[in-house]
């Protein structure tokens, strides 16, 4: 067996262990969809701690709201670098 045939063989393994790894771009759709969601969610309870009188709280609710887009927005890019080639995009 020649090195190359190896090095090929090698590389097939690597990408079957892997491939269960990888999420679908359906998947992270969802995942997107969940960040946004429950963005919104402490987005509500901020302005319900906001209107309490409660900053602390508020200004934790409102950080994970925006650690929750952040999520969602990763996500959403991944679903679309995943969903079309980069020749693909440049012909849309």
């Amino acid at each position: 067996m020649t090195s190359e045939n190896q090095v090929n063989e090698v590389a097939v393994d690597v990408e079957s262990d892997f491939a269960e790894e990888f999420d679908s771009p359906s998947e992270n759709h969802r995942m997107a969809a969940h960040h946004f969601s429950e963005a919104a969610k402490e987005h509500e309870l901020a302005a319900d701690a906001y209107d309490a009188g409660d900053q602390t709280s508020s200004e934790m609710h409102s950080f994970k709201a925006y650690r929750h887009q952040l999520n969602a927005v990763q996500y959403s890019e991944i679903a679309v670098m995943e969903a079309f080639e980069l020749n693909e995009i440049n012909e849309i």
